[in-house]
């Protein structure tokens, strides 16, 4: 878990060359100290409390799975999954990310308050004295076999068509997209866009025990997959829509 701050750095993420001087002879060495990012799951909490520069820095790591510093390419361990939380308020102090580093992000699910009945079992459950250590349920060779499972399923190419169909109507310059939505969206989604709704849609298919992804699993991911790269015109936000009701709109003039 990194805590981003302010005052984060990029060499706080990523790690940094260090001075090593041995006791006996007095030489000098430089030594690469690994930040952070050198781990399985990493939880960026907070992530729009830092810089741009320092949010920049998971760029590399999350698109190449590799970190570059001074000069040298350091690969990271597989699997390598990187959890971002946001906050939603008291926006003063904090850095929107720029469209390019929410590309980055396969999904960006809204997690909403719990229900009634599951907050006061929560709420019980972790103010008493005794507290459940949580348990592993998957290791890295796990996690590498699902994604690997994810991939096989197939998606037929009319499932295929209509998530770059979803992709491309959101675009305001492609012939594709309409007069409603080309008023309302500054930016649409790129090619990244259809290529996660597509591995979201196969994910959601293995889930649920089916064979190959259907064109519900499409809808069903579409706001999850594509929220976060569509960008609200201001006339949009003048009438009050946001990204997901530009979605809706999409899935409802878009035919499968």
């Amino acid at each position: 878990r990194i805590q981003f701050t302010p005052d984060l750095m990029p060499a706080d993420v990523v790690g940094s060359e260090v001075v090593d001087e041995d006791p006996k002879t007095g030489k000098r060495s430089f030594r690469f100290s690994a930040g952070p990012i050198f781990s399985n799951v990493v939880l960026a909490d907070e992530i729009n409390r830092t810089p741009p520069k320092t949010q920049a820095a998971l760029l590399e790591a999350m698109e190449e799975r590799q970190v570059t510093v001074s000069g040298e390419t350091r690969p990271l361990d597989a699997p390598f999954l990187v959890l971002a939380t946001q906050n939603p308020i008291e926006l003063e102090g904090t850095y929107p990310l720029p469209e390019a580093q929410l590309d980055r992000f396969l999904l960006n699910p809204v997690i909403q308050y719990l229900p009634v009945e599951d907050e006061i079992k929560m709420v019980s459950e972790t103010t008493g004295l005794d507290r459940e250590e949580p348990e592993a349920v998957l290791d890295a060779e796990d996690i590498l076999t699902l994604q690997s499972l994810v991939r096989q399923v197939p998606a037929p190419e009319n499932v295929v068509a209509y998530a770059v169909g979803l992709a491309t109507g959101s675009r305001p310059q492609a012939e594709s997209c309409d007069e409603w939505t080309s008023k309302r969206v500054k930016w649409g989604a790129g090619s990244r866009g259809a290529q996660a709704l597509i591995l979201a849609s196969k994910a959601r298919a293995l889930l649920a025990g089916r064979t190959n992804a259907s064109c519900e699993d499409v809808a069903a991911m579409a706001k999850s997959a594509l929220r976060h790269r569509v960008l609200p015109s201001f006339f949009a936000e003048s009438e009050g829509l946001g990204s997901d009701e530009i979605i809706d709109h999409l899935l409802e003039t878009i035919s499968a």
